[in-house]
């Protein structure tokens, strides 16, 4: 049994290490191409759909690369299929109706000093989760915080400023769910 557990975990013939070394240049040249062609938008994370995007491509990479069963035009025919529905997203998300199906709005979790609670937990932020995020920008002062606002891709914004009178202008938060 142990021989068994052995071969499964350690045997890899020249023919294999081969073809998985030539599928990993292959699929990362493809990669390459798709994302000149189609833009660096497919790696950003400006949407939640941008952000599947990234697994997405993640996902397809590896199982190419490691999988007998999924050859490399395979794996290339399923980034450009992933690249087209990204970029058809993109285009189509000019449409509000769309935009409201695809992305998800951002929530503001605090309002000046002010902790929202519902909104932290619409959000699953805990009150943890929110200070280390606080302390991650700096923030020495409740007194200093305008807005903090969990970000349709999961981020943490805060807008803070030592300026005791200023305020955060309202284009900045229109689009935000209080």
């Amino acid at each position: 049994m142990t021989a068994d557990i052995s071969k499964k975990l350690f045997n890899l013939s020249t023919d294999s290490f081969t073809i998985i070394f030539l599928t990993a240049i292959g699929s990362f040249v493809a990669l390459m191409l798709y994302t000149r062609i189609f833009g660096k938008r497919s790696f950003s994370k400006m949407s939640s759909f941008d952000f599947s995007m990234t697994v997405a491509i993640g996902s397809i990479i590896a199982t190419t690369i490691v999988s007998s069963s999924v050859t490399m035009l395979q794996g290339i025919v399923g980034l450009g299929a992933v690249y087209s529905i990204q970029l058809t997203a993109a285009f189509a998300r000019r449409y509000n109706w769309v935009k409201s199906l695809i992305d998800n709005k951002p929530l503001l979790l605090m309002e000046g000093e002010d902790i929202r609670y519902d909104n932290l937990k619409k959000a699953r932020v805990t009150k943890d989760d929110l200070i280390s995020k606080l302390r991650e920008a700096n923030v020495l002062e409740k007194s200093q915080i305008k807005a903090v606002v969990f970000e349709a891709t999961g981020d943490i914004s805060v807008l803070h400023t030592d300026k005791k009178n200023s305020e955060v202008e309202d284009w900045l938060l229109a689009d935000v769910n209080r």
